[in-house]
């Protein structure tokens, strides 16, 4: 118990604070009173005088940092991950773009590359140059993977032990963005027989430049939070297929 030499309250501290004349101290008593005085000389402990020093503050544990995935971010001195030989394939170059932006520091730390391939007409042939097989996956994400598609149907072709196809619903992966991310109430619909993304530009007034309309929408995307969950867990499914250590069933 510490003793004020020249009131002789004695107490516990229980708090430090800052004031305009300097730093004070507070005490707390037997009975659960407190006192505040000036920090410094003037106090007794065990009947020798001593003088309270405010501790030094502990450091503030590092703030933690997340990938735009959500995903805890690895320590920047970490050294590269060695590319594996399992593989993601996107249908095309937004696709691409899109896993790049959201899941780009989660994939370089886990060391797997994610190709596009202009379309999936001939996933086939090039699921069989690839050659899947035990360490070297293949995961396959698909633009409206719907029932009763073409995509399922070429989808069901290529499955198999090392290979996983995986896909949204949606007819490009644009709809797979929010659309309150673009300050929109929803998707347009396209007529039949209109040029999907060209269908989009126009019923959204914005200039009829697919390139441009995508730069708009991608720079709009701030991490995983602005996707829909069709593609998150997708994506998500994919990266853990092609990063795991055993056969998928």
């Amino acid at each position: 118990m510490l003793e004020d030499a020249e009131t002789g309250f004695c107490g516990a501290v229980v708090r430090w604070e800052k004031a305009a004349g300097g730093v004070t101290v507070t005490l707390e008593d037997r009975r659960g009173r407190h006192r505040v005085f000036p920090a410094g000389p003037g106090f007794l402990l065990d009947g020798a005088p001593v003088e309270l020093v405010r501790p030094a503050l502990a450091a503030a544990p590092p703030a933690v940092r997340r990938t735009a995935s959500g995903s805890l971010a690895a320590p920047t001195a970490q050294r590269a991950r060695v590319v594996r030989a399992s593989r993601i394939f996107v249908e095309g170059r937004h696709d691409a773009e899109l896993v790049e932006k959201v899941w780009g520091d989660d994939l370089r730390e886990v060391g797997v590359v994610v190709e596009h391939l202009g379309g999936i007409d001939d996933l086939a042939e090039e699921v069989r140059a690839f050659s899947p097989g035990p360490g070297r996956r293949l995961g396959v994400l698909v633009d409206h993977l719907v029932t009763g598609t073409k995509e399922s149907r070429i989808a069901t072709t290529v499955a198999g032990p090392h290979v996983l196809v995986r896909g949204h619903p949606y007819v490009d992966v644009w709809q797979a963005v929010r659309p309150s991310v673009l300050g929109i109430a929803a998707w347009p619909t396209v007529p039949r027989g209109t040029a999907w993304k060209d269908g989009i530009c126009a019923a959204l007034g914005w200039p009829a430049d697919p390139a441009a309309a995508w730069r708009r929408i991608l720079g709009a995307v701030r991490g995983y939070a602005d996707l829909d969950p069709a593609l998150l867990g997708r994506v998500e499914e994919l990266i853990d297929f092609v990063t795991a250590d055993v056969v998928h069933p």
